[in-house]
């Protein structure tokens, strides 16, 4: 039996799990600025998926760079939750 589809539909699982709160904290403590992080470590993971020999490696760091690139959408869909009062503002944080 081969587990390959099954090891990468976990981690796939596993990494939007990850990217759901940093993105609530990303858009809490920072707003929406740090996008251009997320643009980097998303391109920057693709880009390296494509230089990885063994293809589990490889698709478990694109989808951590396509989640990153997502990501951004989101980050931008936050801060208009935390606009309806869906997420709470971060009162502390400046514009």
């Amino acid at each position: 039996m081969y587990f390959t589809g099954i090891l990468i539909a976990l981690a796939t699982f596993l990494t939007i799990g990850l990217w759901h709160p940093i993105v609530i904290k990303t858009e809490y403590y920072w707003g929406t600025r740090p996008w251009i992080v997320y643009l980097i470590i998303g391109i920057g993971c693709i880009v390296g998926a494509l230089f990885i020999e063994d293809p589990l490696f490889s698709s478990i760091v694109g989808v951590f760079g396509a989640s990153a690139l997502w990501g951004i959408g989101e980050l931008f869909a936050q801060k208009k939750r935390v606009e309806k009062g869906w997420f709470p503002k971060n009162p502390k944080r400046r514009k």
